[in-house]
C-alpha cells in the first residue's frame, strides 16, 4: 500500500499555481510568473501531500518535464476546479454535519505505482490527489467517489464499510451500484471492491499532462 490508500488502475480552499500550498508556519513565497516555475511549485507542494512524495512524478527527460511543467503551470486551476466540483456532488450526498473536511487535487502519478488515484487519510485536512491524465474524463467522478468513500471512513480498505458508503455515493450520484456473485468469498469481493466504480484507463497518460488529452 502506497499511503493511507491508494486506488489501483483502476472544504477547504484548494491550492493552485496563484496560491501556492503553503506551510501555515512559514512566510509566504512570491509567486512566481512563470508557468514552468508555478507549475514546478505546484508539484513540489503536492509531493508534501502524499506519505510517499515519489508518487508525484513526471517524466525523466528534462525537456518533457518543462513540457508538463509549464502546462500545469497554465492549466491546473482550470483542472483542479473541475475536480472540486465532483468533490462537492459527492459532498451533497451527505449531511453537512457528517461531511469531512477534506481538499482535492490533481497532479501526474509515477506510472511505477501503478495507481490512478490516491487518499491520505493522515494529512490535515484529508487529501485526495487524482491523476487526471490516467482516467478519461468522464470517469473523474467515479474514481472521486471512490476516494471520497475512503476520505469520509478515514480509514484505507474495502470492507463491508466501505461497500454501504460507495453504494450511497452511487445512488446519490446516478452510478452504477456495485454488486458481486453471491459465491464469491470475501477477499474476492473486496479486489472488486477495490476498482469500483470501474474507470477506463488512458493509454498514455502523460499525454493529458502535455496538453494532448
Amino acid at each position: 500500500m502506497l499511503n493511507a490508500h491508494s486506488r489501483p488502475n483502476a472544504e477547504c480552499p484548494m491550492p493552485n499555481p496563484q496560491s501556492p500550498i503553503q506551510n501555515p508556519k512559514s512566510k509566504i513565497s512570491p509567486i512566481p510568473s512563470d508557468p514552468f516555475l508555478r507549475g514546478a511549485d505546484y508539484l513540489n507542494a503536492v509531493r508534501r501531500l502524499a506519505l510517499q512524495p515519489e508518487t508525484i512524478g513526471v517524466a525523466d527527460d528534462i525537456n518533457e518535464r518543462i513540457r508538463i511543467c509549464t502546462w500545469i503551470g497554465h492549466n491546473i486551476d482550470a483542472v483542479n476546479a473541475e475536480l472540486s466540483e465532483c468533490l462537492e456532488a459527492c459532498h451533497s450526498c451527505f449531511y453537512p454535519e457528517d461531511r469531512r473536511v477534506m481538499r482535492i487535487l490533481a497532479a501526474p502519478l509515477a506510472g511505477e505505482f501503478g495507481v490512478d488515484a490516491l487518499c491520505n487519510i493522515l494529512a490535515q485536512p484529508v487529501a485526495i490527489l487524482i491523476d487526471a491524465g490516467r482516467i478519461h474524463p468522464q470517469d473523474w467522478l467515479s474514481v472521486v467517489a471512490h476516494e471520497y468513500a475512503h476520505a469520509h471512513l478515514g480509514a484505507p480498505g474495502h470492507d463491508r464499510r466501505f461497500l454501504a458508503v460507495i453504494s450511497h455515493l452511487c445512488l446519490g450520484l446516478g452510478l452504477e451500484l456495485p454488486v458481486w456473485e453471491p459465491a464469491w468469498e470475501e477477499g474476492e469481493r473486496e479486489a472488486w471492491l477495490r476498482n469500483w466504480p470501474h474507470c477506463r484507463p488512458t493509454p498514455d497518460p502523460l499525454a493529458f499532462w502535455k496538453g494532448g488529452a
